[in-house]
Parts: C-alpha cells; sequence; structure tokens
C-alpha cells in the first residue's frame, strides 16, 4: 500500500469515526453547532418527520371523532374507553416520529427550558374554572345537564332499538 493510499484510508476512518460519534445518541455533552452534513441530513429527516406527523394528525381527527361517539353512544355512565386508546396508540406514534429528536446533535439554546405549562395546563385551568361554576350551579351546570340528558336518551334509544326488517339476516 502506498502512503497516499493509506493516508486516504486512515483519513477515511477518521471521517467514519467523527460521522458515528455526530449521530451517537448517547453523546451527554452534545457541542454548540454541527457540520454542514449533519445539518442537512437533520433538515431532510425533519420534512420527513413533519410529513408522517402530518398523516398521522390527517388519520387521528376523524378516528377521535368517531371513537368518541362510539364511546359515548355505547358506554353508559363510564364511556371513553376506546377514545382513549387512540390516544394512546397516538402517543406512542409520536414518541416513534419523534419529530424534534434532533436537537440532542447541539446544546440548548439559551432561552431552553423544560419547565413551564404546556396547552393541557390550560385545559386544565378552564376545566376548573368551568367545574367551580358548575358547583356554584351557574348556567355550566344548566349546559351539562342539558347535554347529559341527550346523551342519557340515546343511549336508551340504541339499547332498546328494535332490528328493521331490512337489517335481519334471512
Amino acid at each position: 500500500m502506498t502512503g497516499t493510499e493509506e493516508n486516504g484510508t486512515t483519513q477515511a476512518r477518521a471521517d467514519k469515526t467523527a460521522l458515528a460519534s455526530t449521530f451517537a445518541s448517547d453523546d451527554n455533552d452534545p457541542p454548540d453547532s454541527v457540520d454542514r452534513w449533519t445539518l442537512i441530513r437533520d433538515v431532510v429527516a425533519f420534512q420527513g418527520k413533519l410529513v408522517l406527523d402530518g398523516l398521522r394528525d390527517l388519520l387521528l381527527s376523524p378516528l377521535s371523532i368517531a371513537a368518541a361517539i362510539l364511546a359515548l353512544a355505547t358506554g353508559g355512565d363510564k364511556p371513553g374507553r376506546q377514545f382513549y386508546d387512540l390516544l394512546y396508540l397516538g402517543r406512542r406514534s409520536e414518541h416513534w416520529i419523534n419529530l424534534f429528536g434532533a436537537t440532542r446533535h447541539v446544546k440548548p439554546p439559551a432561552f431552553h427550558t423544560d419547565e413551564g405549562n404546556n396547552i393541557d395546563a390550560l385545559i386544565d385551568r378552564l376545566d376548573e374554572v368551568a367545574r367551580t361554576k358548575y358547583e356554584q350551579g351557574g348556567l355550566t351546570q344548566n349546559a351539562k345537564d342539558a347535554v347529559d340528558k341527550a346523551l342519557d336518551a340515546v343511549n336508551r334509544g340504541l339499547k332498546n332499538r328494535v332490528p328493521d326488517e331490512s337489517t335481519k339476516p334471512q
């Protein structure tokens, strides 16, 4: 092997090692920046993940409504299993897609924090206000009673439904 071939092999090995360390997920102290090829890879991967995430959202939206309707129509006093099973499936797919996973390649910016509220905290606060109003006997109680009455009627109607002659098996 000539000196040039040897240097080329050594350089290729060094490049491969550097590339492997760039993509290592166990890196406890990521760099402040990445090389251009890592950036290109991460941008392309992010775009692909956005497509997957969007397709998942397009599927979950109508499925979640259907699951909720099914749960409300057949669940009696404790509805919801179908809807929450779908949420767990969505959570699993969200973890698998890992939309923002490339952030492991660089140190977080100064403004980053894992603390703080999210939309669920806001929804919980609104729910708390609505429950308080309900307990005080406000308009929310009347609305809840009307919805409960309508859902009870739907449940009774589905349970007492007599099969139509045209739908009976021959």
